[in-house]
């Protein structure tokens, strides 16, 4: 549960880091950039603590990997419906059917 958790909080760093200057179009890109470096930043500092204990509670690399991307794309579908206003549409549910369909079949023995 701790990766998993860290894992969540990782993506909420790693998202405001690469998306969150998409709305701010009158800042320079160079500042962008910093910004987004200083937000990923405490992005690796979760991250990498997520893998290893993961790691080392038994999680594969291709499972921490594929958690990884779910978490991702949900975190991600949370921000972009809330904070850039767009709105979630049918064929990205089945998208996400199908990464949750993927999980399945990496955990499965």
């Amino acid at each position: 549960m701790r990766t998993i958790i860290l894992l969540v909080a990782s993506n909420i760093f790693m998202t405001f880091a690469w998306y969150g200057h998409l709305k701010q179009t009158g800042v320079p890109l160079w500042k962008a950039i910093l910004a987004s470096w200083a937000i990923a930043f405490f992005e690796y500092c979760l991250m990498v603590p997520a893998n290893r204990y993961g790691f080392a509670s038994g999680f594969s690399g291709f499972q921490l990997k594929i958690t990884q991307e779910v978490i991702t794309l949900v975190v991600f579908a949370v921000f972009a419906v809330l904070y850039l206003k767009e709105p979630l549409r049918w064929n990205y549910l089945v998208s996400f059917s199908l990464l949750l369909a993927a999980v399945y079949f990496m955990f499965k023995k």
